[in-house]
């Protein structure tokens, strides 16, 4: 658990940022865009919650990694849906590598959900993310050590797994989730600041 000096210090710089997105969603479609990441994005909007989510958000015409990497950049929060096929997209790698770069340049605040993958996996790249990651790496050597580190750093940050919430009924792990991210970045008494951001580092939102 992180220290009250140094958790107050993080949330003072989270919310001295002024950002055009409070969360940025990162995922892969083809895994989550119709389940989970759906029913995320409705939720977090319906509280008036600003979310960057590809295919609401790009404007047609503009460049897609540009436009992507700016939204990263203009955000307050990254959530990194990992599931089983996100390493296969060398898209989902390169959001992976700049939201990393914007953590420790940008003092952006991330959030790994472990869905359907399990956190070691990620770590270790092991298992079917392990497989998916494979065809990447082979497609892209000078590349593979940066998203690999990036791998490892965000492994190490207090995630979440849907397995673990609700019994692990996917109904209830969609509700819990959402819940708990809304709980992360609605508003503290209209002034902008996340009533839980003090805690994402220590680890309490497992």
């Amino acid at each position: 658990m992180a220290s009250s000096s140094s958790s107050s210090h993080f949330a003072a710089a989270a919310s001295s940022r002024s950002c055009k997105y409070d969360v940025f969603l990162s995922f892969r479609g083809e895994d989550t865009r119709k389940t989970f990441v759906d029913h995320l994005y409705s939720n977090l909007t319906q509280h008036l919650i600003r979310v960057y989510k590809d295919n609401e958000t790009l404007p047609r015409g503009e460049s897609i990694d540009q436009s992507l990497f700016e939204a990263i950049e203009e955000s307050r929060i990254a959530v990194i849906v990992f599931s089983k096929n996100y390493a296969d997209s060398s898209w989902c790698l390169e959001e992976l590598a700049h939201i990393m770069k914007c953590k420790d340049e940008r003092e952006l605040t991330v959030l790994p959900i472990f869905y359907d993958v399990e956190p070691t996996d990620v770590r270790n790249q092991k298992g079917k993310f392990g497989k998916a990651f494979a065809k990447q790496k082979a497609k892209n050597v000078t590349r593979a050590e940066i998203w690999r580190k990036a791998f490892v750093d965000v492994s190490n940050i207090a995630g979440w797994e849907p397995k673990n919430i609700a019994n692990g009924t996917e109904d209830g792990s969609l509700t819990g989730q959402a819940k708990g991210l809304k709980g992360s970045v609605l508003p503290n008494a209209g002034r902008g600041v996340p009533p839980r951001l003090q805690n994402v580092e220590g680890g309490s939102l497992v």
